[in-house]
């Protein structure tokens, strides 16, 4: 199930992206959301059982969910990334279980131990990624 965190205290940050153009804000987003999934994904590829394919392999983090993976309820957020093993057809099982097999945790327990890792990684890489885009765009603003 999907978790959804909300970070307070960060004002100057999101006045700084809403005086961006909203593609380069976005970008912003994705570019940090994508750096804090990634810790989530390693540990997930280390925890995912070997024995099943692809599975290892088939574990990133991305923007967009396939049809069958989307909810009716559409986006969250104005920027989403997904941390998972995509259509693997094997992932639901070895997360859950079946009524034949034991379940095999790998998604959950990389949720777990990496999710406040990747807050702190949102927290300062979105500050350091605003300063940037910042100063870039006032170095474009500057050579008009």
């Amino acid at each position: 199930m999907a978790e959804t965190f909300k970070l307070t205290g960060l004002k100057e940050l999101d006045q700084a992206l809403g005086q961006m153009p909203k593609a380069t804000a976005r970008a912003v987003g994705f570019r940090v959301l994508r750096q804090a999934g990634e810790p989530i994904a390693r540990a997930a590829r280390r925890l995912a059982p070997v024995n099943q394919g692809d599975l290892v392999e088939s574990i990133d983090v991305g923007t967009a969910l396939a049809r069958s993976q989307q909810a009716d309820k559409g986006a969250v957020a104005p920027v989403e990334v997904h941390v998972g093993p995509g259509q693997h057809p094997q992932a639901i099982t070895q997360e859950f279980g079946t009524y034949k097999e034991p379940a095999q945790p790998y998604l959950t327990p990389a949720w777990e131990a990496e999710r406040m890792n990747a807050l702190d990684i949102v927290g300062t890489g979105l500050g350091i990624e605003v300063e940037k885009t910042a100063a870039r765009i006032a170095r474009k603003a500057a050579k008009r």
